[in-house]
């Protein structure tokens, strides 16, 4: 074993500043995969065929390709097309159009499981369907989507360890950086696993709090 106490002291600041970019990241992507869940699920649940088919292409295609791959592709192929995007910017793309398409199936899910006769009760009392929508079902969705929608978070803050590979520095990135400059692989290691437990143990706690305290029975 190669700990070194002192080293593992010394690579904290470029740590916490690594930690910061992941926190960023997860913050802007995880509101932006929001948005896209909210109006990706309105499209699925669509009466429109042609809104359902591109909300179900998406989906399927996002859920299909590992999110490296798409890293990938966005910072090499992008470049080609003569379309320059930060590193930063890509990885916000990758991260939340991938979020978006889970964040979508969970949404819709959580639609579905509300009784249709919510919706023809409403829609009698002379609601229009996005005021039946607004008023009366996506009130009662948030409660059972919340707890999923927390996990896919914490699987979101663990994805953005990928954006190290587009030479974004992130947490990991920077305990990669460490450890080369300090020949020595565990101390940073070390560091960089503790402050990935700091940054989720609140999310775990979180989540533990909202099944207990909104999950819905069936």
């Amino acid at each position: 074993m190669d700990f070194q106490f002192n080293i593992f002291l010394a690579s904290m600041p470029s740590l916490l500043t690594g930690a910061l970019v992941t926190a960023e990241l997860t913050v802007i992507s995880l509101g932006i995969a929001l948005m896209i869940g909210l109006v990706g699920a309105l499209g699925r649940i669509s009466r429109h065929a042609v809104l359902r088919g591109i909300a179900f292409s998406y989906t399927t295609l996002m859920r299909a390709i590992p999110l490296l791959l798409t890293l990938m592709f966005l910072y090499y192929a992008l470049p080609s097309l003569g379309i320059d995007l930060s590193a930063f910017t890509i990885a916000i793309i990758a991260l939340s159009g991938t979020s978006g398409a889970y964040i979508t199936e969970i949404v819709r899910a959580g639609i579905q499981s509300i009784d249709s006769g919510q919706m023809r009760a409403a829609r009698s009392l002379g609601m229009s369907y996005p005021l039946a929508m607004r008023r009366v079902i996506l009130p009662q969705v948030v409660r059972r989507v919340l707890p999923p929608i927390t996990n896919e978070a914490i699987t979101l803050l663990k994805s953005t360890a990928l954006v190290s590979t587009i030479a974004l520095g992130d947490l990991l990135r920077s305990g990669l950086e460490v450890m080369t400059w300090k020949a020595n692989t565990f101390s940073p290691f070390a560091g960089v696993g503790l402050i990935y437990l700091a940054m989720t143990l609140p999310m775990i706690a979180f989540l533990s709090w909202l099944e207990k305290r909104f999950i819905v029975p069936n």
